[in-house]
């Protein structure tokens, strides 16, 4: 139900779409979208949160718009594309199906982040914005590890050319963009690194959502299930 990082020591997680309760097209752990019956998407979010022993009356998540606005948690809904927080108990979930969620712990100083990184919050450096985030709550660049969980491999994410020039304008190695297919999650690694993060405080999973265990909106065009990246400091 839930992938780990071993580098993130506080409780959080990566879904997959084993278990849950709902079925046909959202078969499996669907935790949002539309289009599935709601009441199955309540039922999958109690199950999944109680695994990592959270509530849902404590969730904190986003009306996500590919955009980089990142916002200080509240229990609720907000719009924009990453959560931060010092505060215990706070869960931070970011919803995928494609695009790339990305987690951030500073054990120090008690500071916790998480992004939705699709292609338009990647080439506007949504990472860079959370840690910025982060560091007025106090965290320290020294000390913030950073989890990038399951997405689009570059294999089947391949853009017109106008995206990876926007890319190659915003001066992103090409090394991740040839062949008009961009390796996302190579990206945000670069902007991690090109913002002090050190790179042994870097895991990435390294999993693809068109693999069957996920849920991708590309490969099921655009009726799929959702996933979830959560962070909190319970």
């Amino acid at each position: 139900m839930w992938l780990k990082a071993p580098n993130i020591n506080c409780t959080h997680g990566f879904s997959t779409r084993e278990g849950g309760v709902s079925t046909g097209l959202f078969q499996g752990l669907n935790l949002g979208g539309s289009e599935d019956d709601p009441k199955n998407i309540l039922q999958n979010r109690t199950l999944a949160l109680s695994e990592l022993g959270l509530k849902l009356d404590d969730l904190c998540n986003l009306k996500q718009v590919h955009g980089t606005d990142v916002k200080n948690a509240i229990i609720g809904q907000q719009e924009g594309d990453a959560l931060v927080t010092n505060e215990p108990g706070l869960i931070l979930a970011i919803s995928v199906a494609d695009c790339f969620p990305i987690l951030f712990f500073d054990e120090e100083n008690v500071v916790v982040g998480a992004a939705h990184a699709g292609w338009r919050g990647t080439v506007g450096r949504i990472v860079e914005k959370t840690i910025d985030e982060m560091l007025k709550l106090g965290a320290e660049v020294d000390h913030i590890k950073v989890a990038i969980g399951q997405g689009i491999c570059k294999t089947h994410f391949e853009v017109g050319p106008e995206v990876t020039e926007e890319f190659r304008q915003e001066g992103f190695p090409e090394q991740f963009l040839a062949d008009n297919k961009i390796d996302l999650a190579g990206c945000n690694r670069f902007v991690l690194l090109d913002n002090g993060i050190d790179k042994r405080n870097i895991w990435t999973m390294n999993r693809c959502t068109f693999e069957p265990e996920m849920y991708s909106y590309r490969r099921d065009k655009a009726t799929t299930g959702r996933m979830w990246g959560i962070i909190s400091l319970k």
